[in-house]
């Protein structure tokens, strides 16, 4: 009676050990997967502050560097844009601060457009 318990017992331990193995390997499948986007994502950053050197001047990249510390995502549309932009021929390298103001304008959400009513 012991041995079937004993067996039992085993076979439990087994299987947990088992399902545990399972789940350290999925965890660390995860982890190099997030890894790896990580990766990509700092080369793709990289390459695209490359870009910004050569298609800016500096006084746009001093700005565009402002706008990035106030929202990184909208800078990061705004980079995006500026290496479409280029890549369709709409500018010659560098662009000028005045024409980034321009570009930042056009993006930007009309705050004159907002009403307010006083009930």
């Amino acid at each position: 009676m012991s041995t079937s318990h004993d067996d039992e017992l085993n076979m439990l331990r087994e299987q947990r050990r088992a399902a545990l193995q399972q789940q350290l390997e999925a965890q660390a499948a995860q982890q190099a997967d997030a890894e790896v986007q990580a990766q990509q994502a700092q080369v793709q950053a990289a390459q695209l502050d490359g870009a910004m050197r050569t298609l800016l001047s500096n006084d746009a990249r001093s700005r565009l560097a402002t706008v990035a510390l106030a929202t990184p995502a909208r800078a990061a549309s705004i980079k995006q844009n500026i290496v479409q932009l280029h890549s369709q021929g709409k500018f010659q390298a560098p662009m000028s601060d005045d024409q980034l103001k321009q570009l930042l304008a056009s993006h930007s959400k009309s705050r004159r457009s907002a009403s307010i009513r006083r009930i």
